[in-house]
């Protein structure tokens, strides 16, 4: 044959369909039957079209797509060969299905006539997501016809089926939402091949990244357009709806007493309903909405005060609340009023039976927010109370520091040696991190236990918060922060690109994802990236459930605690990051006042 491999053109035109249509950054797993896909990414990279990223362990690369998709809003296409590699791709792609994230797959696949023989590398890849895809498609291989023209069917016209992946992976208003697509692209030889056809290649790259521009702008600013956050997931055939019933939207405009409840997700938009209505925002700290006056830090505990939470006669829920025992507890109450927002179809956050569901909320336009001031000054003034008692931020002894008397003086300062030598607790360190961390830079928080105490004493503040909760999973934490700090330092606009990202996660978080620490080679970004293990010996989280109190000590241990004793000075240093260990509060603040040049790992030992 001469010319270039069907194959090549294929993977060309794919590709060249979604970087037109918007997409920015493609990842890639190195893999035979994938080639021509690969090579396709480097040529675009060449032309200036892409961002690429190569990734050698395919679980790790899915979960840098999904970092790289929260903070970008886009899809970041993973480029798989065949076997294991595939399956490799499914933590990710059902967190991006719980979590809202758009995302997609692109599978190198044998042809079909060679399934059921037991070949090399060959299984049923097809709808390796299942339910959770919003698209997967089975495209057979590309080839030439009779007279060397290149087979376009629907099912097989590669710009057809980028625009149809993409379109899925995004979702859109009244409609499924973001999530994963599979397309799963059987391949024949010649695997690859481009001779003679490198420049034309180059030029429609380049045309194509020029259109992309343009493209993405106007992705990221339709109404509607959701990436990255949104709570549920899209239809599962054959499974019905919760018990619930659908209106056209909630309008706030009476005196009952209401909550705001924001989880994962919920964004800008709680805080605003919640500030247009003067209502109490019990916003979890990953919710991207605990900013603004009406945020309510402690709010589980007020939840349980009867004076308070027990007088709660309705609760409008934006996002999907994780966190607490208390937020799903109170809207299974048969005297609150539960009405979740959620402008797409299919599952629906619904934590009792007779939940309304409602595309949107809005306040009435003669609404006075200060209606509810007694109400909302309740759960302030509580609130503040209990933040002053838990808060870990030291205050000086001013009287004690303008003393003029030697020994007054001396006490002055050896009461701050102490406190400099203090130990680090659990709520010293992610109340500290909270703090340091300015709005240009990016927070991530494992599934950990210290995602709850921060969630527990985190004052409001306006932060870009990321955290797969979608299934609140530990695994794929370090690669997911990995493509966000990327995403966001190689973003156009310096204001957003000139932070650094920090990572809160505990040990076991951290080894579950050791292999994301593997760093790529030049000419990919090396970036301001900060991992702050809180290593307190294991999955201390187990501690407060009730197995702890009914299981034999050494059982306990052994198979939920799972102490693990691995030397992160050496394994950082294997993997070419930096390495720091604070044990002390005077220890934490130099750390998180001096400047992230680069991949850090932190060790901080937990009292």
């Amino acid at each position: 044959m001469t010319g270039p491999a069907p194959a090549s053109i294929f993977a060309v035109e794919l590709l060249a369909g979604l970087i037109r249509r918007g997409v920015s950054d493609v990842v890639v797993c190195p893999g035979s039957r994938s080639q021509a896909l690969a090579l396709a990414a480097a040529a675009a990279e060449s032309a200036g079209a892409i961002r690429l990223h190569v990734r050698v362990d395919e679980r790790s690369a899915a979960f840098f797509a999904l970092g790289l998709a929260r903070e970008t809003g886009l899809p970041a296409p993973v480029i798989v060969t065949s076997g294991t590699a595939v399956a490799n791709l499914a933590p990710a792609a059902y967190e991006a299905h719980e979590g809202r994230v758009p995302f997609i797959a692109l599978t190198a696949d044998r042809p079909a006539t060679m399934r059921g023989t037991r070949s090399n590398q060959t299984t049923s890849q097809l709808d390796m997501f299942g339910a959770a895809a919003r698209l997967s498609l089975d495209v057979e291989p590309p080839e030439f016809g009779p007279e060397g023209e290149f087979g376009r069917s629907p099912n097989t016209d590669p710009d057809r089926l980028a625009a149809r992946a993409l379109s899925a992976a995004i979702g859109s208003r009244n409609d499924a939402p973001a999530g994963p697509v599979q397309l799963n692209l059987q391949f024949v030889e010649p695997l690859s091949g481009t001779a003679g056809f490198e420049q034309m290649i180059a030029a429609g790259f380049t045309a194509a990244g020029a259109e992309g521009a343009d493209a993405r702008a106007a992705l990221l600013e339709a109404p509607g357009t959701r990436a990255g956050g949104e709570a549920a997931g899209a239809p599962r055939p054959g499974l019905p709806d919760p018990d619930q019933s659908t209106t056209s939207g909630y309008v706030h405009d009476d005196d009952a007493l209401t909550v705001v409840i924001a989880g994962a997700g919920a964004g800008d938009t709680a805080e605003e309903f919640a500030r247009a209505a003067g209502l109490p925002l019990l916003a979890e700290v990953v919710s991207g909405s605990r900013f603004g006056r009406e945020a309510i830090t402690a709010y589980a505990t007020l939840i349980d005060d009867p004076e308070i939470g027990g007088l709660v006669e309705r609760a409008v829920v934006f996002g999907h609340p994780t966190l607490t025992r208390q937020i799903p507890a109170l809207l299974k109450r048969d005297d609150v009023e539960v009405i979740v927002v959620d402008p797409h179809t299919g599952d629906h956050y619904a934590p009792a039976p007779g939940v309304r569901v409602t595309p949107t909320a809005t306040v009435s336009a003669d609404h006075d927010p200060r209606a509810h001031r007694r109400w909302l000054g309740a759960w302030v003034t509580a609130d503040r109370a209990l933040q002053q008692a838990r808060s870990t931020v030291h205050e000086p002894d001013l009287e004690a520091a303008r003393e003029t008397g030697y020994k007054e003086r001396n006490a002055y300062a050896r009461a701050e040696v102490a406190v400099k030598k203090e130990p680090i607790t659990r709520e010293l360190l992610v109340e500290s991190v909270w703090r340091a961390t300015w709005p240009h830079d990016r927070l991530v928080i494992a599934a950990s236990r210290l995602v709850r105490v921060l969630d527990s004493l985190a004052p409001a503040r306006k932060l870009a918060v990321h955290a797969n909760r979608g299934l609140a999973g530990i695994d794929g934490t370090v690669a997911t922060a990995h493509g966000i700090a990327v995403a966001s330092q190689t973003d156009p606009d310096p204001a957003r690109s000139a932070g650094t990202t920090r990572v809160i996660i505990g040990d076991l978080a951290m080894l579950h994802d050791a292999g994301s620490l593997l760093l790529p080679e030049a000419p990919e970004l090396r970036p301001r990236i900060q991992l702050i293990v809180g290593n307190d010996g294991g999955g201390t989280i187990f501690d407060g459930l009730e197995v702890a109190g009914t299981t034999p000590a050494t059982d306990f241990e052994r198979v939920m605690r799972t102490p693990r004793k691995a030397d992160l000075r050496a394994l950082a240093e294997a993997y070419g990051w930096e390495y720091a260990r604070v044990e002390t509060r005077g220890d934490l603040e130099r750390l998180l006042t001096t400047p992230v040049t680069g991949p850090t790992l932190v060790e901080a030992p937990l009292a």
